[in-house]
């Protein structure tokens, strides 16, 4: 399986640079040699010292750093509480940095038998492997021992560089005394990053994401999870060049996810909700800022006696019209704060208004065993109602300083039915969903 692998790389790679070439093109017969199978293997053999495979990159650190990179397998590292390479166990991507135009020779190592890897098998004297490589073992074991050297250390001593990050760690009990301190050279953990950013992208762009992220949009039952990660950062490494930093830095764009490590901020919520209220108008809604500083405008203008003109009626529409508006948000607010079926046998919220709760909760409508309230919701008769409820409650809170006439009551009516969060564009769709959950609901 290997030897079949390994011939079908060479031929892909082979057609792809025929195809470039017309038929007549004396480069061909020398492009044709070079890619038969022992002599492009002997050179790949002799290309692989210009390039590393690494799972610490020094790098990443600095691109013009100069220094040792590592190449750890992490089922070799120590396990430990913390989230660190060793986590990857087998299923790891290994790196490579050097001289790109070598790549091809990581490639070909990279190429899966049963999900193990060519180099993986190398590196164990897989006797198949081996065999792929050539018909004579001492020829195989030249090659083999070539190919694995791309995971040592370029250099017989570790070394760092001044362009790396480098730092003093204190292993003693004396902070005075220098020899109490060892000097650490940290490298970039390439192959964890990569894990790391995998899973990120399929939890941020994946199918499964997208559909539990459109349910929580729509405030939908799912059976799925939906992933978020807030205070997201994104370091890009190797400007126009990524390949410059690594080979997986290449596949990624240069994007490398940064999670935010910043001790957590409490935050007082602004948030309220009309818990044991018969009626969100009658405490709830006179409790928000621009409700209370409307009606206190509209009350010392009306006081003042203004002449009955089309500029004070319009003055005063424009008042209301900032009352309506805070109604229509304060709808919105809690329809998206709170879980569908809210007000349903919860003592906290069970007081409130029936029409109040149609209007406030209407994606009750389609939870099972709601059929009465869907067809409530359906009727359409909430509207009038609630229009008539901010009509008394805003007479009320003026003392009877204003009256207002059916023509207003119907304006009211058409603001909830239009402005509410795009209601009226979705209001089709919305009645479709409640039919199709309540089968034999009302028409």
């Amino acid at each position: 399986m290997w030897k079949q692998g390994i011939t079908d790389f060479i031929s892909e790679r082979l057609k792809a640079k025929l195809d470039k070439l017309a038929d007549d093109d004396p480069k061909r017969p020398e492009l044709v040699a070079q890619h038969e199978r022992q002599a492009w293997l002997a050179d790949a053999a002799r290309r692989v010292a210009q390039i590393q495979a690494v799972t610490h990159s020094l790098k990443a650190i600095h691109p013009d750093a100069r220094g040792t990179n590592l190449y750890v397998e992490p089922r070799t590292l120590p396990p430990l509480a913390e989230l660190g390479s060793h986590a990857l166990g087998e299923r790891f991507v290994g790196d490579v940095v050097g001289n790109a135009a070598a790549l091809d020779v990581y490639k070909l190592l990279k190429l899966e038998v049963n999900g193990r890897s060519l180099l993986t098998a190398l590196l164990a004297h897989d006797a198949d492997a081996l065999a792929a490589l050539h018909a004579d073992p001492a020829e195989a074991a030249k090659l083999r021992d070539a190919f694995v050297s791309l995971t040592q250390p370029r250099a017989e001593s570790p070394s760092s560089h001044t362009l790396a990050k480098q730092l003093y760690w204190l292993t003693g009990a004396d902070a005075c005394d220098d020899a109490h301190y060892t000097l650490l050279a940290p490298l970039y953990a390439t192959s964890l990053a990569h894990a790391v950013h995998t899973q990120l992208q399929e939890d941020r762009f994946g199918e499964a994401n997208k559909a539990a992220r459109q349910a929580r949009r729509e405030r939908k039952m799912h059976d799925g999870v939906f992933h978020d990660y807030p205070g997201l950062a994104v370091q890009n490494m190797g400007g126009t060049k990524p390949q410059n930093i690594s080979q997986l830095n290449s596949e990624r764009r240069g994007m490398n996810y940064l999670l935010p490590s910043l001790p957590p901020q409490w935050k007082v919520s602004d948030q309220r909700f009309p818990t044991h209220a018969e009626s969100v108008f009658s405490r709830y809604f006179d409790s928000r800022p621009l409700v209370r500083q409307t009606v206190h405008a509209l009350r010392r203008y009306l006081e003042s006696d203004p002449d009955p003109v089309k500029g004070t009626r319009d003055h005063r529409k424009e008042l209301v019209d900032v009352l309506v508006d805070e109604m229509v948000a304060m709808a919105a607010e809690l329809q998206h704060a709170m879980p569908p079926g809210w007000t349903l046998d919860d003592p906290h919220f069970s007081k409130l208004n029936e029409d109040e709760q149609t209007w406030l909760d209407a994606l009750r409508a389609e939870l099972p065993g709601e059929e009465d309230f869907a067809n409530r919701w359906l009727a359409m008769e909430w509207p009038d109602a609630i229009g008539t409820r901010f009509g008394n409650w805003l007479n009320a809170r003026l003392e009877g300083k204003l009256s207002f006439s059916d023509i207003e009551f119907r304006e009211w009516k058409k603001e909830l039915l239009t402005d509410e969060d795009g209601f009226s564009q979705q209001l089709p769709e919305r009645r479709k969903r409640i039919r199709a959950a309540h089968k034999g609901g009302q028409p």
